[in-house]
């Protein structure tokens, strides 16, 4: 149960294994390594999924993601949260799919009637977006999951594996039947619960380096019992490694080692980043407690709506919250927050600091240089061609950032 690694070469092994350390080739080896990308619908910047594209792939462009998909090297599907997942896991999305076909519930209860109605349409018709469908309830709308009929149904379809989204259409999905969009070749035999357990420890363990069995089953429900179980088989055949720390115990495969080393660089992490999701693991490791104030009245707001963790090095140093205004094609870093003790006292990024040094000037320099570097190549990636920070709470970072805007 002793840590074969330090704290530091641990944070290392996440930030390497999350894919920051070395840049993917394509979407497809992206999603691969990462399990699954969540896809959000909030555009006050680009969407969740391509931003944690965009921080994996250079260069990387959203007609690649659509690409990925048209080449059915993806398929989205529920993970956690809706998600994009490899085509080679399909198989394992039959398990939930085939919970839900016996009479497990999701979020609503089924309408067999406009279920059978639906997909009758899709059948005659090919693929069809929810927009294609009247709405023929005569409810008064009580918010936005009060979904018309057709849409409950055509998600009721799509979550039993009925149908898959075919494509995106201006962000709407295009639903069209299983056997019409799924590739032959794929295997789509269901798994039983051990085969499920071991796919869902591998495939975190893969992407995390290690992990408790709170994280590894993250959200999953009536999985638990088989999955410790499963675990405990794994590390008595030497499959798995497990190490104790803070009293809780975490497995990870014993091949696994830090090789990677981390640049001198910061990433601008979306709030949806598989590095970021899990906070309570997010705060424990890396000291960061990071809430998004989305769903927060914006009078009880800190740190912005869309704020985004900034992670310099291997350490969480701030957040920024970003809006696009598109038209203008400027970039507005609405709130800039540096962590209270994310530099030494001698920095005066550290924002109870009053003394100087020398050290402590070059580690200011160094951050601000990164973060300039990072938040040009994000306004790029906005099809943004200028920046402007409105403000912070460290008054140094304000004049060293006016002379970087791109």
């Amino acid at each position: 149960m002793t840590s074969p690694y330090s704290v530091q070469e641990w944070l290392q092994l996440n930030l390497q294994q999350q894919g920051l350390l070395k840049p993917a080739g394509s979407v497809s080896e992206a999603i691969q390594q990462l399990s699954y990308v969540q896809i959000d619908s909030i555009n006050v910047v680009e969407r969740a999924h391509h931003h944690v594209l965009h921080n994996r792939i250079p260069e990387y462009q959203a007609s690649q993601l659509d690409l990925a998909m048209a080449n059915k090297e993806i398929f989205e599907y529920w993970s956690h949260a809706a998600a994009y997942l490899p085509i080679s896991d399909y198989r394992y999305s039959l398990y939930h799919k085939t919970h839900l076909k016996e009479g497990g519930k999701h979020w609503f209860e089924p309408e067999h009637k406009v279920m059978r109605e639906v997909k009758a349409r899709i059948i005659a018709e090919g693929p069809l977006k929810a927009s294609h469908f009247a709405n023929t309830s005569t409810a008064a709308s009580t918010g936005w999951w009060d979904w018309k009929p057709a849409k409950r149904a055509l998600e009721q379809l799509f979550m039993q594996g009925e149908l898959m989204v075919a494509h995106r259409d201006k962000f709407q999905k295009v639903y069209d039947l299983t056997e019409r969009v799924l590739p032959s070749h794929v295997d789509n035999q269901l798994p039983d619960e051990t085969e499920f357990a071991r796919y869902l420890i591998h495939r975190y363990l893969s992407a995390h380096g290690f992990g408790t069995i709170q994280q590894i089953f993250y959200l999953r429900k009536n999985i638990k019992s088989i999955l410790v179980k499963t675990l405990n088989e794994m590390c008595l055949a030497g499959e798995l490694a497990r190490f104790s720390e803070s009293g809780q115990e975490y497995f990870y495969f014993p091949e696994l080692q830090p090789l990677i080393p981390v640049p001198d660089r910061v990433w601008l992490l979306n709030p949806f980043d598989n590095l970021v999701i899990q906070r309570q693991r997010l705060k424990h490791w890396f000291g960061f407690d990071y809430q998004i104030e989305v769903y927060v009245p914006a009078a009880k707001r800190r740190y912005g709506y869309y704020s985004l963790p900034i992670l310099w090095r291997d350490r969480f140093v701030g957040r920024l919250d970003v809006k696009a205004e598109r038209k203008q094609g400027l970039l507005l870093l609405q709130q800039l927050t540096i962590e209270e003790q994310a530099f030494s006292p001698s920095s005066k990024l550290c924002i109870s600091s009053r003394s100087r040094s020398r050290a402590g000037e070059f580690e200011l320099e160094e951050f601000v240089a990164a973060l300039g570097l990072s938040i040009n190549e994000y306004a790029r990636f906005n099809h943004c061609h200028e920046w402007k920070l409105v403000r912070s709470n460290n008054k140094y970072i304000d004049d060293l950032l006016v002379n970087q805007s791109s």
